[in-house]
């Protein structure tokens, strides 16, 4: 049977003053002069009965009394509903706190009823459930109605760092019982603030393979339909279409966006929030400011080809993860990075690469006739090829709180090295520079492109690798895909900043150094003299010097932090 919260309460008070009084009455030969004292001792016993059934009772509250309680309507383990439900074809008694679901399966009493009891007994906790649903059968083309069968829970359970669904089922035939319970559910569930009501989701349709849409119609909609999360869906038709909503829509009514895409369609919407939040703060984008926080989340469901954004504040590509992250409102705070160029904003970032990663994926791009997997492998295959030095004067700033690692550097041959201020500026020969504010992890790099550097910690990593030979750069290369550390050689070396300045000195332009006059093979996007960035994915031009600087906790992601992916390393064929 099933009792509210109020009728249960007086059953038992009820149950336990039966049981005092028949104590009470028991036949009983008290000796002579201790009656008053007897009728003393019950006379206290009852007004302390009558104390506690005050105190369990309903009450209609004071206005005190409601401010008061605010927060928690229920206390921890004050039992809200309880019922008997059949769970797995056994008859339970079903506990409803403001915690947790208790179920305990009924036995026949025997001697050691107690402790088989405790060992049988199940729970869940309410903060891991996300949705509750009431179970019905129906015949096939019927959508509503149909026979009751009880509620299902539907719980988020962590294996790893993967996240899945599982359902419980209570089944029982009372309509009215399963009513209350699920209002009740319904009503503690609604009490969990991070977890977003609305939704704003963009879809990259041709990201990697054109499986993006797919994804989100078979694995992320009816998680989100299954948690009653409203969703306002784009389906993107062109680049930049993501950030010109972005930053004219109304965002007052999301309670986060969702980007389904690779790193370049997350680049896209996270610049997008990011400066839409300047925009509403009134941050003059065309100098050097300190930036505000987004105001809404973002989700970020893996459907590219590489996903580092993802796979860093998720630990693993995996859709069905990314979702109920969402879902269960989980928040992970992530530093960002801010690129300028003669003092304007150019946009916001996660991550950036000069020199061989700059150059290669300008060669891919030039290149978007072929298929994705083959586009890249052609571009690295060819980089490598021609692999050059970049002449270039960059400077830093080591981040405040790190170990300084430029004491122990050598000088090389042809680098001035001097120190002005908190700036350090050197002059060299340089094969590729990477800034990045987040560890990138990848199937590719298991470990992350930088995995000195955390998803919150106020800093970047600069990776500088110097002029050496092509055998040398490709061994560097082949580390990522192992455990071994990709920085153990003498042509490399690390640091920990807070703000990093590159201005190429080479007179030539990226777009000279076109090797094939087939017209197939003409940059969609060329300048002179201007030189190829590899900025989250996408490529940026860029004429003179960049200034880049790490934002701490700029925007928040939902996910959670972890150390390194599980999956096992993917190696590129290619190297």
């Amino acid at each position: 049977m099933f009792e509210s919260p109020c009728k249960s309460i007086n059953v038992l008070n009820a149950w336990s003053e039966s049981q005092e009084e028949l104590r009470e009455t028991q036949p009983a030969s008290p000796p002579r002069g201790t009656g008053k004292r007897v009728k003393i001792k019950k006379k206290k016993r009852k007004e302390q009965q009558s104390e506690k059934r005050s105190d369990s009772a309903p009450q209609l509250c004071t206005d005190d009394d409601v401010q008061g309680r605010k927060e928690t309507k229920y206390r921890p383990d004050e039992p809200i509903v309880r019922g008997i439900f059949e769970i797995g074809k056994k008859s339970h008694d079903v506990v409803l706190t403001a915690t947790r679901v208790t179920w305990t399966p009924i036995q026949p009493e025997t001697p050691t009823a107690d402790r088989d009891v405790k060992k049988q007994e199940e729970y869940v906790e309410l903060q891991d459930v996300f949705a509750v649903k009431v179970k019905r059968r129906r015949s096939v083309g019927q959508q509503t109605g149909g026979t009751l069968l009880g509620i299902t829970l539907f719980q988020c359970k962590k294996k790893g760092l993967k996240l899945k669904d599982h359902a419980i089922h209570f089944n029982n035939l009372s309509v009215d019982h399963c009513e209350t319970w699920f209002q009740s559910l319904k009503e503690i569930l609604s009490g969990f603030k991070n977890r977003p009501k609305s939704l704003k989701v963009f879809v990259n349709p041709v990201s990697h393979k054109k499986e993006a849409y797919q994804i989100y119609l078979d694995k992320v909609a009816p998680l989100f339909k299954l948690a009653d999360i409203q969703t306002d869906v784009t389906v993107t038709k062109r680049k930049g279409q993501a950030l010109s909503i972005l930053k004219d829509c109304s965002l007052e009514e999301y309670d986060g966006v969702v980007c389904v895409g690779g790193d370049g369609s997350v680049a896209e919407v996270a610049h997008g929030l990011l400066l839409r939040a300047q925009m509403d703060a009134g941050r003059d984008t065309d100098s050097i400011f300190t930036p505000v926080q987004a105001a809404l989340p973002l989700g970020i469901i893996p459907a590219g080809s590489t996903d580092v954004v993802a796979c860093s504040v998720h630990g693993i590509r995996r859709a069905v993860t990314a979702t109920l992250h969402i879902i269960m409102g989980h928040h992970q705070p992530v530093d960002v990075c801010s690129f300028s160029c003669m003092g304007r904003l150019v946009r916001f970032g996660f991550s950036a690469m000069f020199g061989f990663g700059g150059r290669t994926l300008a060669l891919a791009e030039r290149h978007r006739w072929m298929p994705p997997s083959q586009r890249r492998e052609f571009a690295l295959i060819k980089t490598l090829a021609n692999l050059k030095p970049e002449d270039c004067e960059l400077s830093f700033i080591t981040s405040r709180g790190a170990e300084d690692q430029t004491k122990a550097e050598r000088k090389r041959d042809g680098e001035a090295i001097c120190e002005s201020d908190s700036w350090q500026t050197r002059h060299g020969l340089y094969l590729n520079i990477s800034i990045m504010a987040i560890p990138c992890l990848c199937s590719m790099a298991p470990r992350g492109l930088a995995p000195n550097t955390r998803l919150n910690n106020g800093s970047m990593a600069l990776i500088v690798v110097d002029n050496t030979s092509r055998s040398e750069f490709i061994k560097h290369l082949k580390r990522y895909g192992s455990t071994n550390n990709q920085f153990g050689f003498s042509f490399i070396e690390t640091h920990t900043v807070e703000a990093v300045r590159l201005r190429p000195r080479s007179q030539g332009s990226w777009a000279e150094d076109v090797l094939e006059n087939d017209s197939k093979t003409r940059p969609i996007i060329s300048s002179e003299g201007t030189y190829p960035w590899n900025i989250d994915g996408d490529l940026l031009e860029v004429a003179s010097e960049l200034l880049i600087r790490v934002h701490p906790q700029l925007l928040t992601l939902f996910g959670a932090d972890v150390e390194e992916a599980e999956e096992s390393p993917v190696k590129c064929s290619c190297i």
